[in-house]
């Protein structure tokens, strides 16, 4: 199956200072090998960055700016989004469907928001999704660690059958893209 790797809103204001998700660095690390092993498979790599009117995610501003760990490649696609739905209001579906894609790959940062919801709209839309286990993360929220959610969202997740295609929760070392 055609695949795409979706790496979700891996910016300076979720891997810098105060509001630095959990892992920031390994998280990235993870996520440039598993980038550079759909290269090398001529996967489409797609970097999604969520902007909004205040805050950390101004289009243009520094904190906005994708991490300076992350390697991108100039064949790389980039896409901006409003909501924690990287489909809505976004052309994303149809980049997908241009270039085939059947399944996707994904990534990226805060998995109880972003993450999740893109997740579960790509399944909802009919993709299987493959959720890179440790290479999705969030920050501490009073009520539960980073870890915990990371954790919940992975058995959480692969365990939603409803939506007919599957997804399923892999690690990093275990993807393997065909080329």
């Amino acid at each position: 199956m055609p695949s795409a790797l979706l790496i979700v809103d891996v910016q300076r204001a979720l891997t810098e200072g105060a509001q630095a998700c959990h892992d920031a660095a390994g998280v990235i690390d993870r996520i440039n090998g598993v980038a550079a092993r759909a290269r090398a498979a001529a996967v489409p790599v797609v970097f999604i960055q969520h902007e909004a009117a205040g805050g950390g995610f101004v289009p243009g501003s520094r904190s906005w700016e994708l991490a300076p760990a992350l390697r991108v490649a100039p064949t790389d696609l980039r896409l901006r989004k409003t909501t924690p739905d990287a489909f809505e209001r976004t052309p994303l579906q149809a980049l997908l469907a241009e270039r085939g894609v059947t399944d996707v790959v994904i990534c990226g940062m805060q998995s109880e928001f972003c993450v999740d919801t893109t997740t579960r709209r790509a399944a909802a839309l009919g993709y299987p999704v493959a959720l890179v286990a440790d290479a999705h993360t969030t920050t501490d929220k009073p009520h539960l660690a980073a870890p915990a959610i990371v954790a919940h969202h992975n058995q959480t997740l692969s365990n939603i059958q409803s939506f007919g295609p599957r997804i399923r929760a892999v690690a990093a070392a275990e993807l393997v893209f065909a080329g």
